[in-house]
């Protein structure tokens, strides 16, 4: 039986830091991730766990020390939002790179500039080709449990990945929900102890980071794709551990009352709750609508999508960050890819919303939905890179 408590998503995930009991946490406050460290540093204060905490002077920094630490063989964890986690840019690459299972959470919010607090998938988007492992989370229970899953996905000895567990910045972040959390001794079990592959403090002759030559250079980067292709099954195996131990079943995304839907708004983080209201407003009315929530963005679950939308006739993809590629968003161009090819596959249209915290009403999503009928009803797409909610469009 699990404890029901009541937590704002970052204490949520620092309340998962502190029952993992990392080894090193390296990190430089940055709103709206600045509590995670704030009750992170507590519990080290505290005693409650043996980390070593490292207050560096810098996002840079942070990762700078967790790649130390990660390769001398230790657990290694970090936490940052926006402009903090473009400044960690450079290392992202060195990490995954360097194969070292790093958790990092991030909270998201928008990059400069100008300069915004607020939220939107600016900063985890723009690293989406990092080679790091990205899990959404719509809301705090799912924060908490994808971070406690994350260690399992990245540790695996077949991956060795680091992964990215991203939640809405003052949405899910500062807000407090009930959530279900499990007793120490059960996360402590499920995670397991850490068995790195390699350490520079094992006695072995072992270089990490080296100089990598033209004959070398292409296959280590081949390994790397084929571990985020992989990660697939064991990302898959790893929900259904967690389903069986605390009945929260998970997927590579959500499917909500998609099963006779002709049309569907794909989304993912908070937002998805705001679109499932929609949803039932509109089913209520008797109108075949769904919503499909991704929860896993790398790997891209390219077959499930094509799979999960084959029988829609229209769908809007909706991004909470634009690309700036005059061609839509970066979830819009990773599901459109997905799908093509496919007979007589949906119509397929994007949406950039919620910049910089703008609101997203379920009136938001109800206008979506009545624009994916009018292209059902007259055959015709129009534009496909749309925006909603900017004033004067």
């Amino acid at each position: 039986m699990g404890i029901r408590e009541r937590l704002s998503g970052n204490e949520a995930v620092a309340t998962a830091m502190r029952q993992i009991n990392p080894d090193v946490v390296a990190a430089y406050p940055i709103t709206p991730s600045t509590e995670v460290v704030h009750y992170f540093s507590q519990y080290v204060a505290d005693g409650k766990v043996d980390t070593e905490f490292v207050a560096v002077e810098s996002e840079h920094s942070a990762m700078s020390a967790c790649i130390g630490a990660s390769a001398a063989g230790g657990r290694t964890a970090t936490v940052t939002s926006a402009c903090g986690l473009a400044l960690m840019w450079e290392l992202l690459y060195v990490a995954s790179g360097a194969r070292l299972p790093i958790t990092l959470a991030v909270v998201n919010r928008a990059l400069s500039g100008p300069i915004n607090i607020n939220n939107d998938h600016s900063d985890s988007m723009g690293a989406r080709d990092s080679g790091w492992i990205q899990l959404y989370s719509e809301n705090n229970q799912e924060a908490y449990d994808n971070y406690i899953m994350s260690n399992r996905i990245a540790e695996h000895k077949d991956i060795l990945l680091p992964v990215m567990v991203c939640q809405d910045g003052f949405i899910t972040s500062h807000a407090i929900e009930n959530i279900e959390l499990l007793e120490d001794d059960k996360v402590k079990k499920f995670v397991g102890p850490y068995n790195p592959g390699f350490s520079l403090i094992s006695g072995k002759p072992t270089s990490v980071g080296p100089y990598d030559t033209v004959p070398f250079y292409f296959e280590h980067q081949y390994q790397r794709a084929r571990a985020m292709v992989d990660s697939k099954k064991v990302i898959l195996d790893v929900f259904k551990e967690f389903g069986q131990l605390t009945g929260r079943n998970y997927g590579l995304f959500e499917e909500y009352r998609m099963e006779d839907a002709e049309r569907a708004i794909i989304v993912l983080n908070s937002s998805a709750g705001t679109a499932k209201f929609a949803c039932d407003t509109l089913r209520a009315k008797g109108e075949k609508v769904g919503v499909l929530k991704l929860r896993v963005f790398r790997p891209f679950p390219m077959e499930e999508i094509a799979k999960a939308v084959s029988h829609l006739k229209a769908v809007a993809v909706m991004d909470k960050c634009d690309s700036f590629s005059a061609i839509g968003g970066p979830v819009f161009g990773d599901v459109r890819n997905s799908c093509y090819g496919m007979s007589n596959g949906p119509q397929i249209i994007n949406y950039i919303y919620g910049l910089g915290g703008r609101d997203v009403r379920v009136e938001d999503f109800t206008f979506v939905y009545e624009n994916l009928d009018e292209i059902i009803k007259t055959g015709k797409t129009g534009e496909i890179y749309r925006h909603v909610g900017v004033r004067g469009v």
